[in-house]
This record gives C-alpha cells, structure tokens and sequence, in this order.
C-alpha cells in the first residue's frame, strides 16, 4: 500500500513577525497549506503590491444578543412551544443582524474612503479597493511576502498587513465591526488529519487489502466497518441512506471526485452520479495537490457520502485564508441547503484572535473567533448541524506546531471547534492487540483492552524501545483535541454537567528558540470556558481508515493507517443525516440532545443505551472517566438508539 503524504506539522503564524491573517491565491495554482519546513516569507515591500485591488470582509455585529440566546435555548428544549420551529436566514437577519441604519453609515464610510462596498449574508461587507486606499482606511501598511519553493513545494506570494493592528477612524464604525478579514493573504490553516505514527514509518505491519465487506481490521476500516460497530446499520435496514436530504462540506482544498465515486463503488453502494455540487468561493482554491491538502477533502467528501449514500453533497471549497474560511461558511450557511456542515481545517484558537481591530470606544479586540461565532449560531437557529475536527495534538493544539522544548508545553484547542455553536468531534483508539515489528524482526506487541481515549502516550514504550523520546519519536502530542477554550465562555448546554472543567493555571506559550524567549500569551486560569471535544468516535490513525486518494503524479492509491478527528467530523454529518431522516426533519445544533442524554446515568446503559462511555486512555492530559470528560466528551454513540432518543426528544 502507498504510505500517506500528509504532514503533520505546520508553521505557526505568531514566528512570522507580522500579524497574518488570510489569503489570495494564485489563478489556478493551489498554495500548499503551511509545514513546519515551510520557508520564512521574504517582505517585498509595499510597492511589490502595486495597484490591483484588494477586496477585504467587514463582519457587522448582531444585534439582540440577549434575545438571540434565548431563542436557541427554547429551539432545543423538549416539549416548549419553540422547540425544533427553526427560522429562516431572512428571519435571522431581520431579527438579529445589523440595522440598515448601521450598514448605511458603514458602506457610507469606506464609499468616502474610496472604497466600493456590497452587502454579502446580511452583515458582511465586502469593501474592495487599491492598496493604498485600504492602507488609509484601516490605518495599516500592506506589504507582499513571497515564500520560496522547497522540495516539492512551489513558491507564493501573498500580502499581510504590517505595523500594528486595523483601526476604524470612525468610533460608531468600529463599535459595529465584529472581525476584519482580508487585510492579510498568507494561507495558515491545516487539515486535521495524519498517518500512522513511527519514526521514518520504520514500523512494519502486515500487508492487508481492504475489503468490500465489513470485517476489515483497524488501520484499514472503511465506512462499511464504522457503520457495523457504531452500530449504524439498523439505520438502513429501515430503508434510511439519506434520501431527499443535502449534507455540505467546507473544505479549503479542491479535490478530485472520481475518488470519492471509486471509493463508493469499491464498497458496493449505490449513488448517483449527479450527487455532488461544487461551489468555488472567493475564486477556489485552484487546482487539487498534495501539498494544499487535498486528501482531507477526498475524505471528507468519502466518508461522509459514504455513511448517507443517498444524500446530496455541496462542496463549498475556498482559498486557504482566514477570509475565504468565513465567507465559505457563510456561503454555506446563508444558502440553508445543506441539513448537516461539516469541516476539518483549524488551527490553535489564540491565532485567531491575532487578525482583529481595535475598538477605539471600548479598547477591546474583535476577531475570527467571534465570526465563528456569528455565523454558527445563525447555523443553529436554522436547524442546521455544523461539525468540526477537535485537533490531532491531543490536549496541547498549539505544540502540534511547536513542539517542547523549543516551545512551552501549553494546554490549548483549536478553533473553529472552540465556538459554542458547532458539534466538536474527538477521537478514540479501537480496542484489540497492535503488532509492530522490530528492526530486528521481532513483534513488538501493544494491547488495548478496550475502547480509549485516543493518545499516542500509549506508545511510549515502544518508542522507548527504538532508542526515542515522544517527541523525537514522533508521537507528542498526538492524540484526539480536547481540553478549556480560553475566549468562548462555556454555554448553557454544559452547564452543570459533571465533569466540565475550567482552565487550568500557569499556561503560557513562550518561544524559546530566541534569546531572551518570548512570551506570546498568558493564558487565563480558572476561566469557564467551553470544553471539547463534544462526541468522539474511532481517530486513531493506528486504527484508523483507508482512503481511495489521486496524487499529484496522477496515480489512484489506496492510503491505510489513515487517521485524524478529520474523518470523525464528516462521519457524522452522514450519521446526522440520517438521524434527521428518521425523525422527518432537521437535527439542529447535535450539541443539545447529547448533553441532555449524558445528564442521564441511564443513556449508558440498558439494551437502548444512545451513548457508549469510554472511561480508559488519555490525550496526554485529560482522561477518560465516567460521563463526560475533555478527552471524548460525552464518549461515542450508537447510532440506532441515538436515534431512537432522538425521535422521542422530538
């Protein structure tokens, strides 16, 4: 089998000296998504810019924010008047987005500035104009950067904003902006997807062919596998595979689709040929390639199709830029097409509270993570189920990219998943015996008695063996995301449910790779925020999944040991799909109805327990407990009695 060319690593925006943001791509080339052997850009300047416009989103705050939450909460209460009677876009912004007094003073500001404005999703503005013009408007300087080739690698520009943060001259403007995106072009955010662990993949297994029908052993599982002991196939004996329904993915990487058709067909399932809708935002984001993460894609696309094989697919892919990320959820969301979202790109939440404007009436910052925010909650208000990877580096997201001890070792999650209003997916590792052999060619074997937590800890000894530390090895801080936001307070739905956690203390990120070392960013302790992940299921890429991939020299492969909360996101936009199908009509926001059954002893337990609670393994800080903890969340589901729970909550 072909080994996977995904990268794990990527390089941290907060090294680069400037605050970068989001991005322009090239005409059709696709830009690689960041590494940590991506080169430091080179400042070309303001003048490298020339004159070519530069279109940047203005997000307007919403209004009614009191009113707002508790219209969600009475959506998603059983038995109220409100329950399940979601709204429409238009009846969002009617009710919650910003007056047209405030998007009349707003386009008239940047019109005298000189810039041209359109009114995009109900409080976006997509003000467009030269560089110099945007310069003055925002009370930035704009300069282009150039990456240089490496490796495969091709070199790219793109434009940041350098000098300080945007300011807003007018205090009634920026008092309604909630985030600025567009004033910087660089692409930062990464898949939320891996391969195997092992230094150099030195470690051997077994040849193994995936196979058509279930029964195929953990590294090689295909969606047939998961359905079976997720207990999803009593769903389709009822004759449910998605039928009338539309899912969607937000994805930051083109794809090829004949992937997805042959992975689907290798399977025996029977799809349309016309299922899938592409929709470019911002222009695309070029070309499919290895290098720009188009794999995470052809999985998404794979196995949440694969799960819901009747189900439409509208793929909303975008340039890999803090911009383009908000207007394709936006897109998505405004559209109301889809039932179910699912996406699995982030990054360390704290990185995206660097692209905002200071509000010089309250002196306090705006930024992407309160984007998020606004867009999600329309999402939920709207029925509509959003799904995000939770991360790959266990409880410490920042040192996936800067690993100890160049770095502090910092408790820290990703965002979007971080948001209060999206479904944040975990991961797990399947129970059963793991064989590695040796350089020598003895078996090294590793046991796992039964579903866990998903961390790589668990194979320290065998690093340990091979002459590697965890982090030479390979391994730290591999793992399912989850731990405390440090900027989304916690929501009502958590709320006095046993095992929330707040943040811990002494948590700084501090680069020690300069002399003296830098301290980015204290962490608050003891601070009530939202906790991930939500729900987890099956991540371990050394239990993980095959993937029928196109790479860059033409060739179809099929890629095991596939892994990543990346696939667990997307697997339940299919399973949400067709839970939606069994109870005729939208699930919403899944976040409510788990937290209300894991407030139940009994949801565990019982012929028609809706919730498997995995209380062993760790993601090298939280472990698994009873109920609810930061390592799976709530634990995994069964699907069929999940369903089941949710036709009697509706």
């Amino acid at each position: 089998m072909k080994a996977s060319r995904l990268a794990v690593h990527t390089l941290t925006r907060v090294m680069a000296g400037v605050a970068l943001a989001c991005g322009a791509l090239l005409a059709s080339a696709a830009v690689p998504y960041p590494t940590r052997h991506t080169p430091a850009p080179q400042d070309l300047g303001a003048a490298a810019l020339g004159k070519a416009p530069i279109t940047v989103t203005v997000m307007l705050k919403l209004r009614n924010a009191a009113e707002m939450e508790k219209l969600v909460d009475a959506i998603y209460t059983p038995g109220g008047a409100s329950f399940h009677r979601f709204i429409t876009p238009a009846q969002f912004h009617e009710r919650f987005g910003p007056s047209q007094a405030t998007i009349a003073e707003a386009t008239a500001y940047f019109a005298k500035a000189g810039l041209s404005v359109k009114v995009d999703a109900g409080r976006m503005l997509k003000v467009t104009g030269t560089p110099a013009a945007l310069q003055k408007a925002f009370g930035v300087s704009l300069h282009q950067f150039e990456v240089a080739s490496y490796g495969s690698m091709p070199a790219y520009r793109f434009h940041a904003a350098v000098g300080g943060t945007p300011r807003i001259a007018s205090a009634s403007v920026a008092a309604n902006v909630s985030a600025i995106v567009g004033l910087s072009s660089r692409p930062h955010y990464v898949p939320n997807s891996m391969q195997a662990s092992g230094k150099g993949q030195a470690l051997q297994r077994g040849a193994q062919a995936p196979q058509a029908a279930a029964g195929n052993s953990p590294g090689h599982w295909t969606v047939t596998d998961l359905a079976n002991y997720y207990n999803v196939s009593p769903l389709y004996a009822q004759g449910l595979h998605g039928e009338g329904k539309t899912l969607a993915i937000v994805t930051l990487a083109a794809f090829t689709p004949s992937d997805a058709f042959t992975y689907w067909s290798g399977l025996g399932l029977s799809v349309s040929p016309n299922r899938l809708s592409i929709v470019n935002v911002d222009g695309g984001p070029g070309a499919p390639s290895d290098a720009s993460g188009s794999i995470e894609t052809t999985l998404d696309v794979e196995q949440s199709g694969g799960l819901a094989p009747a189900a439409n697919i509208v793929l909303y892919q975008a340039p890999n830029t803090d911009q383009a990320f908000v207007d394709a959820f936006a897109q998505a969301i405004d559209d109301n097409t889809a039932e179910t979202i699912s996406v699995s790109w982030g990054e360390w939440e704290w990185f995206d509270t660097q692209s905002s404007v200071n509000n010089p009436v309250r002196g306090g910052q705006t930024d992407v993570i309160q984007a998020f925010n606004n867009l999600f909650v329309q999402a939920a208000l709207q029925g509509q189920s959003m799904f995000t990877a939770a991360g790959d580096a266990g409880a410490y997201e920042v040192n996936r990219f800067n690993p100890p001890p160049s770095y502090s070792q910092t408790l820290s999650v990703g965002a979007p998943g971080s948001s209060p209003w999206i479904t944040t997916a975990g991961g797990t590792t399947l129970p059963g015996t793991q064989n590695y052999q040796l350089p020598d060619g003895s078996i090294y074997p590793i046991t796992i008695p039964a579903e866990q937590a998903w961390g790589w800890d668990y194979l320290t000894g065998l690093c340990a063996v091979l002459g590697y530390d965890p982090i030479s090895c390979g391994i730290f801080p591999g793992g399912g995301g989850g731990g405390v936001s440090s900027y989304n307070r916690v929501p009502s739905y958590q709320k006095g449910v046993p095992g929330i956690r707040v943040t811990e203390a002494g948590q700084s990120f501090v680069d020690y790779t300069v002399s003296p070392p830098v301290d980015y960013v204290d962490l608050p302790a003891g601070f009530a925020g939202r906790n991930v992940p939500d729900v987890s299921m099956n991540a371990d890429p050394e239990t993980g999944y095959v993937i029928d991939y196109t790479d860059d020299s033409g060739q179809l492969g099929a890629y095991t040991y596939e892994g990543g909360t990346s696939f667990v996101s997307p697997q339940l936009n299919g399973i949400t799909t067709l839970i939606g199908q069994t109870i005729g009509g939208r699930v919403g926001l899944l976040n409510f109805p788990l937290y209300q059954l894991a407030r139940h002893s009994g949801s565990y337990t019982g012929a028609h327990a809706p919730l498997r609670d995995i209380t062993a393994g760790d993601n090298w800080f939280y472990s698994g407990v009873a109920g609810y903890d930061a390592a799976t969340g709530v634990g995994t589901l069964d699907v069929a009695n999940f369903a089941r729970a949710m036709a009697i909550l509706k």
